[in-house]
């Protein structure tokens, strides 16, 4: 098929693919591309031709177009005041040049129709459509121009030269200001010189285009004296031979230049943000004897190199003889200012001295390598003016270090033995990097998004180390929250049976809280942020690993609990968290002087490092990105190279404990039950277990929503700060998430509640809210800046809603059939979902909660029945009393949350 450009007997264009036409071919790419730009419209089309297929090999019918589009441009490029009110702001050729460029059309479909008024529709239609790509490109012509392609905006504009002349000796260096009047037919930029603007210009008697051309130099000389010298002698006109010290004048003020107005050709080697230059090459860990790691003592030596290559004994000599700018060094023209390289040097010729007793720390190499000053180190005493003149760079053997933990890859890691579970190709590489880094001593933060399975990369770590050694090693120590700790005994019973771990903590019948039984024998102990702060031996003993679970427990220094943490002892340290920044970077030294102490300097020396990276205009977070980068892992389930593996929809369950206040009205709940069914009999009993059913269910929830007091302070309920743990992290992220629960009265509460946690408000569906107010509220939270969480009734936004704007759907109460939570869950996860769903089921531990979600998981006995589309509720009414008891009786232990 050929592309065939037609005119209609209206005037517009227009592409039509026609078979076996004698015409050139056009490529399949080109000629989808002329198709979609001719279907906008012929302004659309023309302007398309005369950028992105400037240069393209075309039919005569659409090179014909682009030429009427070019001079369109060209005419743009030209006129002296651009953007100003008048229309169009490009005026049509007169008729005798449109009437002359109709006659010269190659034949087409409706050429009869082509004359000079057609002509003059195109042009002006341009016009208008040009107009509005300058006002979405921020009213600027210019950029319009550079968006569309670069080479329209050097039309029109002068262009300074700097050129190397290597034939001569004396002058190396050549200048000539150019100015570009228009584009080739091949699409091919024309430089003319100046001299040639003054003739064209002053013939054609065009003195505002003139003085509009010349602008940008008078505004160049106002602010470079060497430009304002050139101007005044007339030697802006001619080229001019040039030495070293003027070249190095010009490229010095290559931005003013390009900020008055002008394009600057400058060569290849000469980069404006980073030109080349000989610098104090420091390297770090080239070839240090000990084992590297957190003790390791580094090596230190200091050269003088030119893009990595040393400069010999001479080299140096004549570097530092020279009188500076620009000089010739191994081959090529390099900036130097002789004074900074000089200083930069004998700064770091006496640190290396210094060193030579037993080299640096690695914190310190660490802090160096990524241009942290934290205060106290060799780069911190160097004077800041010669900083620009060092290059810091990693040694072979620190390099592959790095890179390592860098790249974090999986290198081929072996899931170890124990492991009921197969490894996702992520979780691999982050079991690969734990080792490796805990190995070196070093502290590792999994920051991995939630859902990605922080907890079962641990699991194998900790199975690695139980297969490493022949005798059983040290046990490890893994704090959790309270809520925390059912869901790592159920992954442990799980994935990893033949690993052994204790529980210490209250809720653990049997439990040994002096810590001789919990140990011995054990690989893993585990306990609470709360626990640690009471129990003494916990931070007296040497563990093999600690690690942290929620590991944002710790971000306020000066909470007992934080300093708790930090005085644990072990081989290795781990912190897990999501969202290992939350509001301040205070949160990030705190969780590092727990993982690495000292990385990150004292207290006082971070406070003040950060306060001089935020007045710092350029980059100023960039050192410090640098210097805990290999520390943390960070995988999020919006990454492609992670997000390919997931499945679409992740459901975990969340399990809550009790406060005191739901134990004591759960337990008052139960006696009552027990004392009513035993008097009751048919329709009558059947009324008491639903009514009971549904009042421990709203125990569960927040004894507030039983008792009706309407206090709903979030304290009293497990369910409500296992919440905001989960939304704090969803609020950082901004991210958005749907509640559900089958309760109208607790929809409001669990409202007011999230607003403080996500510092907005959100919006309730339930049963009276008004139908035509859905709709509304489903638009508003669909938008990107709508309410970050919506708070549904399950019954009344269980079905019929499209809310992709979630990520997460958190089932707050438990539906005993999970067809209904599905439906419910699938408002999110749905046809139009870009993301993944991660499901949150709440489970009260030690209740009936806990133990109907057990047999829907086991899938055996009542599990079946629980299945039925007839309900759960109705169901358990039948069951015998003993069995009915035995089902809603309270497990105070693993309640109890302290």
């Amino acid at each position: 098929m050929d592309m065939l450009l037609s005119l209609s007997p209206h005037g517009r264009l227009y592409v039509e693919s026609v078979p076996d036409q004698d015409a050139a071919p056009v490529s399949e790419a080109v000629s989808k591309r002329l198709g979609e730009a001719f279907a906008q419209g012929t302004a659309h089309g023309l302007l398309h031709l005369a950028t992105v297929e400037l240069e393209s090999n075309l039919p005569p019918a659409f090179s014909f177009a682009r030429d009427w589009g070019r001079a369109y441009l060209t005419q743009l490029c030209h006129r002296p005041e651009i953007g100003s009110n008048a229309q169009p702001w490009s005026i049509p050729p007169p008729v005798e040049e449109r009437t002359a460029m109709a006659l010269t059309a190659p034949p087409m479909r409706g050429a009869e129709y082509l004359n000079a008024d057609v002509l003059e529709a195109w042009w002006l239609e341009l016009d208008a459509l040009v107009q509005q790509e300058v006002e979405a490109a921020g009213k600027s012509v210019q950029k319009f121009l550079e968006k569309r392609n670069p080479l329209w905006r050097m039309v029109g504009r002068v262009t300074f030269h700097l050129a190397e002349n290597k034939r001569d000796v004396e002058f190396p260096f050549a200048f000539l200001a150019t100015y570009s009047s228009r584009l080739s037919a091949h699409g091919k930029l024309q430089h003319l010189p100046l001299e040639r603007a003054l003739r064209e210009y002053g013939a054609a008697k065009n003195h505002a285009a003139l003085l509009s051309l010349l602008q940008p130099i008078q505004q160049a000389a106002e602010r470079i004296p060497w430009v304002k010298e050139l101007t005044e002698s007339g030697e802006m006109y001619q080229p001019l031979a040039w030495g070293p010290r003027d070249a190095y004048r010009f490229l010095q003020d290559v931005s003013a230049l390009e900020a008055s107005g002008l394009i600057v050709h400058v060569p290849d080697w000469w980069k404006a943000t980073k030109p080349p230059r000989p610098v104090v090459n420091v390297k770090i860990g080239g070839n240090t004897k000990s084992k590297l790691g957190a003790e390791a003592l580094l090596d230190f030596s200091v050269n003088v190199a030119l893009d990595g290559e040393t400069l010999s004994e001479r080299e140096l000599e004549m570097v530092l003889a020279s009188s500076g700018g620009l000089v010739s060094l191994k081959g090529k023209w390099v900036e130097l200012d002789r004074d900074k390289l000089a200083e930069a040097l004998k700064h770091w010729k006496k640190v290396e001295r210094e060193a030579e007793g037993g080299g640096i720390s690695f914190f310190e190499g660490m802090r160096l390598l990524s241009g942290a000053n934290l205060g106290g180190d060799a780069a911190a005493t160097a004077p800041e003016t010669v900083r620009e003149w060092v290059g810091i760079s990693a040694g072979t053997q620190l390099e592959q270090i790095l890179d390592e933990m860098h790249q974090s890859q999986n290198l081929g890691e072996q899931a170890p033995p124990g492991l009921e579970a197969t490894l996702r190709p992520y979780q691999q590489t982050g079991v690969h990097w734990l080792r490796f880094v805990t190995r070196l001593g070093l502290g590792a933060c999994l920051a991995d998004d939630m859902g990605l399975g922080k907890t079962i990369q641990v699991i194998a770590l900790l199975l690695h180390l139980q297969a490493e050694q022949a005798q059983r090693p040290s046990a490890s120590l893994l704090v959790v929250p309270a809520s925390l700790i059912a869901n790592w005994k159920a992954e442990l019973s799980r994935f990893a049976p033949s690993l052994t771990a204790s529980i210490v903590h209250p809720s653990e019948s049997g439990s040994d809280l002096n810590g001789l039984n919990a140990v011995a024998g054990n690989d893993l102990v585990i306990t609470t942020y709360t626990m640690l702060c009471r129990l003494d031996w916990l931070r007296q003993r040497e563990w093999k690993l600690v690690i942290l679970d929620e590991a944002q427990a710790i971000k306020n220094s000066g909470i007992r609990q934080t300093r708790a943490a930090k005085e644990l002892r072990a081989e290795g340290r781990i912190a897990l968290t999501g969202t290992p920044i939350e509001n301040r970077l205070s949160d990030l030294w705190s969780l590092f002087d727990f993982l690495n102490p000292g990385l990150l300097g004292s207290a006082k020396a971070f406070s003040s490092f950060v306060k001089q990276r935020e007045v710092s205009k350029q980059n100023p977070y960039g050192p410090l990105r640098a210097l805990v980068r290999p520390y943390i892992l960070r995988r999020l389930k919006t990454d492609r190279r992670v997000i390919a593996d997931l499945p679409e929809k992740t459901e975990v369950r969340a399990f809550c404990g009790l406060t005191k206040f739901q134990v004591a009205l759960y337990e008052q709940a139960v006696r009552e039950l027990a004392q009513k069914i035993a008097q009751a009999d048919g329709i009558q009993r059947r009324g008491i277990v639903l009514t009971y059913l549904m009042r421990l269910k709203q125990i569960c929830n927040h004894p507030s929503q039983q008792t009706g007091d309407g206090g709903y302070e979030p304290e009293h309920s497990g369910k409500f700060q296992r919440l905001g743990e989960i939304c704090r992290e969803l609020a950082e992220r901004q991210e958005k998430a749907l509640i559900f629960t089958q309760f109208r009265e607790i929809t409001a509460p669990l409202e007011s509640f999230l607003g403080t946690i996500f510092g907005r408000s959100g919006l309730v569906l339930h049963g009276q809210t008004p139908v035509g107010k859905r709709q509304t509220m489903v638009e508003a939270f669909q938008r990107e800046d709508g309410p970050p969480f919506f708070v549904l009734s399950l019954k009344a936004g269980g079905t019929g809603l499209n809310l992709t704007a979630a990520s997460h759907v958190v089932h707050f109460d438990r539906w005993w059939n999970p067809a209904v939570e599905n439906q419910a869950t699938d408002r999110a996860f749905r046809i139009g979902q870009k993301r993944n769903v991660m499901v949150h089921k709440f489970v009260c531990r030690g209740t009936v909660e806990e133990k109907i979600d057990e047999l829907i998981a086991q899938k055996i006995g009542l599990s079946q029945e629980l299945l039925d589309d007839r309900g759960g509720e109705v169901l358990l009414t039948e069951m015998d009393n003993e069995r009915l008891l035995q089902l809603v009786a309270l497990d105070i232990h693993q309640a109890l949350e302290i």
